[in-house]
């Protein structure tokens, strides 16, 4: 029988685990492992696979605590059995052009177009194009994964109840329903709940999306006018609706697309929300707790470890960049503390107000 363990924390706080290391998975090592991953026999499941381990990771196959991150390669023609799995997934392709289907819909996909995979969809991805087809593939997994309820099921079966579209409301069913109800306990705002509702909540639509980067470039493309004064980042985010306030990509994720136009410099900042940036185009150089980190197109980087401060900056031409943050989930959970400036104090975006940039003054 498993003894229980106490830890007395009388008067002393704990003290916090020093911040993971910033990582930079060069090129170079990228492409070393799309070569032999190719050059695997087909695995009976279509799916050559690696995943991006930090070396200070010994709870979870995770780049971040949080964030976990594959590398994902399919040959001329190939294609994967189906899957599911209850993670959500975001999908940025780096090479070639593929199909990908999700609940039966199939949709082109083509060089460094984002879309996004809901939780317990059945999907599957397919090469069609001349060269290798290679995605990196970024989920909440290694989260799941520590508290030990990642599922994860090949060639899963149907479920019963389709979470795929909307299907008629039956008519109430006096079994799910409590005589008694919601009802507000107090004048302080406390509410009662009974089991009923509890195991069967409001539901949400959660939508398999896409953003072809042709698309997104049009637009992203314009954000280079706003002018060397100009205080934020030039990014878009690709929002997902159905996360409402918490501003995702997926509940656990947003996805940003960033321009960096040449010579910008950031204004030093933090979030508690670990941040892995894809540099796709140009090269730079990132500060992160005051040591320099230099990458180039191509290159893979956890750039910022939650609640370390650091700023990024261009070179001698454009960054083009895809960023997935843990921001969601940190709103959702009430753990947001950000510092857009360190000469401000940080705020608790999500439940308090956040910070404003000189976008206004800027385009005048």
């Amino acid at each position: 029988m498993t003894q229980p363990l106490f830890i007395d924390a009388s008067g002393a706080l704990l003290e916090r685990d020093a911040p993971w290391e910033p990582i930079v998975i060069s090129k170079e090592e990228i492409d070393a492992e799309i070569g032999r991953l190719a050059a695997l026999p087909r695995p009976h499941n279509g799916r050559r696979r690696s995943f991006f381990q930090h070396p200070r990771n010994q709870r979870s196959i995770g780049l971040a605590p949080g964030i976990q991150v594959s590398l994902d390669v399919l040959l001329p023609g190939e294609e994967t059995s189906t899957f599911r799995q209850n993670s959500t997934q975001v999908n940025f392709v780096i090479r070639g052009q593929g199909e990908t289907e999700i609940s039966g819909k199939r949709r082109q996909t083509a060089l460094h177009d984002v879309w996004n995979t809901p939780s317990m969809r059945i999907y599957r991805h397919k090469n069609i194009s001349e060269d290798l087809y290679v995605r990196l593939t970024y989920s909440n997994g290694s989260l799941l994964e520590m508290m030990n309820i990642h599922v994860v099921e090949e060639d899963p079966q149907p479920l019963l109840r389709s979470i795929d579209q909307d299907m008629e409301q039956p008519e109430p069913d006096a079994r799910r329903q409590s005589p008694f109800g919601t009802f507000q306990l107090n004048e302080d705002g406390a509410w009662m709940m009974p089991y009923e509702r509890l195991i069967n909540p409001p539901s949400v639509t959660s939508p398999a999306l896409y953003w072809p980067w042709e698309e997104v470039r049009h637009h992203l493309d314009k954000l280079e006018g706003l002018g060397k004064d100009y205080i934020g980042r030039r990014l878009y985010l690709l929002y997902n609706p159905m996360t409402g306030r918490t501003n995702g990509t997926t509940p656990n994720f947003f996805a940003t697309m960033t321009v960096r136009p040449p010579k910008i410099v950031d204004r030093p900042h933090r979030h508690s929300s670990a941040a892995v940036n894809y540099y796709f185009s140009g090269s730079g150089r990132s500060t992160v707790d005051g040591k320099t980190y230099e990458w180039k197109a191509g290159d893979l980087m956890l750039s910022a470890p939650g609640w370390s401060v650091h700023n990024h900056a261009s070179y001698d031409e454009p960054v083009y960049e895809l960023t997935i943050q843990d921001q969601p989930l940190n709103i959702a959970m009430e753990s947001l503390l950000w510092q857009e400036s360190l000469k401000e104090p940080p705020a608790l975006l999500g439940a308090e107000e956040g910070f404003l940039t000189n976008r206004a003054a800027a385009t005048a």
